[in-house]
């Protein structure tokens, strides 16, 4: 059985928003990450790797890296060796990784700390995480926008869990993890939009244990 067309709006959307924003945002992203992550790293879990782009981005700029990646539903077309996940539990033994990586994934769950103290047992030194801040309900209000066009016409279950950076940090806290490096310098939009959708909303950090 063939899954049903996706409506003619949400696949305008989904097409207007590739075309204008996917290829830009993960360049920037992968610029971003690369040098957070330690030189001596060798192998990298990607949870919630999506179709695997910003790996493969990452592999290209750090092509010693071997990174795996794990997803609720794994796509066919992934670009890196993906397993299947409940999305709370890792299926692999502790301190399997050197370094465990998150794009723009634990917004997206119930419980921030549950997955974020899995990464940190299946990790030997470091997670590199970007996600959102959300400080006032504007923030909230622009990234719940912002998080609709760029998931709803992919099915991505939408929970809008937005941390302020005081809530990240209470996160980091309850996992034993501190942030060593933090940047919410992104120009993963142009100017004008970047006024609107970036404003200090996205951020990039390196954990190490406490």
């Amino acid at each position: 059985m063939t899954s049903p067309p996706t409506p003619w709006p949400l696949s305008w959307i989904a097409r207007s928003h590739h075309a204008l924003v996917f290829g830009r945002r993960g360049r920037v992203l992968a610029d971003a990450l690369a040098p957070l992550i330690p030189c001596e790293t060798r192998s990298i879990l990607d949870i919630g790797c999506g179709d695997g782009t910003i790996a493969g981005l990452l592999a290209q700029r750090r092509p010693e890296l071997a990174i795996e990646g794990v997803e609720v539903i794994p796509r066919p077309t992934c670009q890196v060796p993906c397993r299947a996940f409940d999305g709370t539990h890792l299926p692999f033994l502790d301190r399997s990784f050197d370094v465990c990586l998150f794009v723009d994934v634990l917004h997206h769950t119930t419980d921030v700390t549950q997955l974020l103290r899995e990464a940190a047992r299946v990790s030997r030194s470091h997670i590199i995480l970007k996600d959102h801040l959300s400080e006032t309900s504007f923030d909230h209000a622009t990234l719940r926008a912002m998080d609709w066009i760029g998931n709803r016409p992919h099915g991505v279950t939408l929970t809008y869990n937005y941390q302020s950076l005081q809530q990240w940090e209470q996160h980091f806290a309850k996992c034993g993890l501190e942030a060593a490096r933090l940047s919410t310098a992104l120009p993963l939009y142009p100017f004008p939009f970047s006024l609107l959708f970036s404003r200090k909303l996205h951020f990039v950090a390196q954990l190490t244990r406490r």
